[in-house]
């Protein structure tokens, strides 16, 4: 019984973060690989079927492997995310928030940006 549930959280998971990509496919500020690997990770531990279509996935399938295999993040996805995390940031600062939320998730997301950059962005790294 534990493991069933275990088994079904897992897919839960997977299919939350599945769906969260499948929307980036058509609303550009939202990531797809980034939730697919995600996606994948939770589907290799309840839902290998979902793990292998996701990793032979034509289009998406490569860069899922790229980080699984080497921790790979190309530099044109490096660009994209620090471009949009950037424009959020300015757009943040002219909302009604409360300061500790207009430095915080700046912050938050220069730390992401400073990571992001520090992967490698080919095999041969």
């Amino acid at each position: 019984m534990l493991r069933q549930s275990r088994i079904f959280l897992w897919r839960v998971a997977a299919v939350i973060t599945f769906l969260l990509g499948a929307a980036g496919i058509v609303l550009p500020v939202v990531p797809t690989v980034p939730f697919w690997i995600v996606s994948a990770w939770a589907a290799g531990k309840g839902w290998p079927a979902l793990e292998t279509w996701l990793l032979n996935h034509a289009t998406y399938g490569p860069s899922i492997r790229q980080w699984r295999e080497h921790g790979i993040v190309p530099r044109r996805a490096k660009w994209v995310a620090s471009t949009t995390m950037a424009i959020s940031a300015v757009v943040l600062q002219f909302g009604s928030l409360s300061l500790w939320l207009k430095a915080g998730a700046p912050a938050l997301m220069l730390g992401v940006a400073i990571w992001l950059w520090s992967r490698p962005e080919d095999e041969a790294r």
